[in-house]
């Protein structure tokens, strides 16, 4: 396999049953499916819907910041985007595109028939539309939608929120149960229906990643939903967690909020750095560098992820010795980080590298994602931390983490396995243009947010001094080029489900993994006799 630092395994002995039952028909299909193929590709389609949805939001906030002063939005809209964007980008786009993707392809690289709680896979989709509804149903209701930031900090959304503060409740609810179904499934599946011969240490990275990432979803998705109570109580039932007034600390709910929030980062980002470490192989041909140091990284990146959440609050008045702590133990977790990066370019040293689309993705990933960690260094920083604080440089850095990041995975890993799941290869041309259209527009977008921020432009405002136009409107045309080069991508994906020259098993040259030794496109049922990994 691509990311094994052994003898590649050899398959002996899959059979494809021509008699096992195929999918059925209409509309049952996909509402009654247990099929871990049929789930990964609606938890897609979703993700991408969401991620549409969320753009266009975003694109509603740049054009009003556009240049200074009042535009197109009333403040108070303003500031249900800034929240709603963020709030469907990371829940409703990142996550389930990871879970669609990890639906996919972990059956197939670990050579297991279906993931192992089919039914509970079915369930935890089906109640994800749902909750996004109730979540976009605020937009409607009187009041409007959520208005406070996609953190939610109380008081603000307590004592200061709309109505519709108990429908998004709810919604993120419903989402956290669908995220732990979806984690206590993917354990259950790596851990149990492994195919015979293949030890943890010869999993692919992206295995690793998501079992590493589930177990994170597990831990921190009941800190959510814990919080999340609180502020219901709070605005309903009297109490006051969060009310000064009533003897509570709203800091609190910052302490809760990011003892989740920061694994919840990581959880974004792990499973992109398996998709890469399945991709940098291969256009490389190469073995992946350093293969057990990678999986060690994973686990030491998971591991610290619980002790540096404190690091979004080196403002609110924590003890000196407090910040020191937090200080360092974000840098710490640098290096685990520093090691991926070094792997990936060890892998592609010397090595007979080919530029084709998913590697284009990757290659952008590794250096736009180490900017974002760059600046999350200065962002570790306490004492200097206190003049970025609540400035765009962080809007900056936490972009060029997510978007080159885990949005430039998510994208990587379709155009290296579309081909599998269609089998059809795809459109190069148009997934070159797509890139480097998204390459320069999320630079143009989020590079002279650094400066502004710099200069000291606090976030989520609509308005701002002329100081900032220059930059703002540069900003805003690049997000306008990123968000239009992703209807190519959409286009690209419908026309290559459809048309095409036909993929082969491998689809691409230096491919090696289970996955690639089934036809393409994947049969409805891929392993019915399991594998053998020498």
């Amino acid at each position: 396999m691509a990311t094994v630092d052994i003898d590649l395994p050899h398959v002996k002995d899959h059979d494809h049953d021509p008699h096992h039952h195929g999918p059925a028909k209409g509309i049952g299909r996909w509402l009654f499916t247990t099929n871990h193929k049929d789930i990964g590709s609606m938890y897609l389609i979703f993700s991408l819907c969401m991620f549409l949805i969320g753009g266009l939001m975003a694109l509603i906030i740049r054009a009003e910041l556009f240049q200074p002063g009042l535009q197109l939005v009333e403040p108070e809209f303003f500031n249900q985007m800034t929240t709603m964007h963020g709030l469907i980008m990371v829940f409703g786009a990142v996550m389930p595109a990871f879970v669609g993707l990890a639906n996919w392809m972990i059956p197939m690289m670990i050579g297991a028939p279906d993931m192992a709680l089919p039914r509970m896979n079915n369930w935890s989709f089906w109640i994800l539309p749902f909750a996004f509804l109730i979540l976009l149903s605020s937009l409607f209701m009187e009041g409007g939608a959520p208005n406070f930031g996609w953190t939610f900090y109380a008081p603000l959304s307590t004592t200061y929120g709309p109505p519709s503060t108990t429908y998004f409740i709810f919604g993120v609810h419903i989402m956290g149960i669908s995220s732990i179904m979806g984690a206590i499934n993917i354990i259950a599946t790596i851990l149990n229906l492994r195919a015979p011969g293949m030890t943890l240490m010869k999993m692919p990275l992206f295995v690793w990643t998501w079992l590493i990432t589930a177990f994170l979803l597990i831990a921190v998705m009941p800190v959510l939903a814990g919080v999340v109570t609180m502020m219901l109580m709070d605005i309903h039932f009297g109490t006051s967690f969060f009310n000064a007034a009533g003897g509570g600390d709203p800091v609190l709910f910052q302490h809760i909020f990011w003892f989740f929030g920061h694994p919840e980062v990581y959880i974004m980002i792990l499973p992109a750095f398996g998709i890469i470490s399945e991709i940098i192989p291969t256009f490389a041909r190469k073995r992946l560098f350093g293969y057990p140091s990678m999986v060690y990284a994973v686990a030491s990146i998971a591991l610290l992820s619980f002790i540096v959440w404190a690091h979004h609050m080196f403002t609110v008045g924590m003890p000196l010795v407090g910040e020191v702590f937090f200080m360092f133990a974000t840098m710490l977790i640098a290096v685990p980080t520093g090691v991926k990066v070094f792997n990936w370019v060890a892998t592609m040293f010397r090595g007979s590298m080919t530029f084709e689309t998913p590697m284009l993705f990757a290659l952008a990933f590794v250096v736009l994602f180490t900017i974002g960690g760059f600046s999350g260094l200065m962002l570790a920083i306490a004492p200097v931390d206190f003049q970025y604080h609540d400035t765009y440089f962080v809007v900056a850095h936490f972009h060029y983490v997510l978007v080159p990041g885990a949005v430039f995975g998510i994208m990587a890993g379709v155009y290296y396995w579309l081909p599998k799941w269609t089998g059809h290869v795809l459109n190069e041309s148009l997934g070159k243009f797509h890139f480097w259209m998204s390459f320069v527009g999320v630079n143009i977008t989020f590079f002279p947010m650094h400066f502004v921020g710099l200069a000291g432009m606090p976030r989520r405002i609509p308005d701002y001094a002329l100081q900032f136009a220059d930059f703002n409107s540069i900003a805003s045309v690049g997000a306008f080029i990123f968000g239009l080069s992703q209807l190519i991508f959409v286009y690209n994906i419908i026309h290559n489900a459809r048309v095409g020259e036909k993929a082969t098993a491998q689809v691409w040259d230096g491919a090696h993994g289970l996955e690639w030794t089934v036809p393409s496109p994947a049969p409805y049922h891929t392993f019915s006799t399991p594998p053998k990994v020498d």
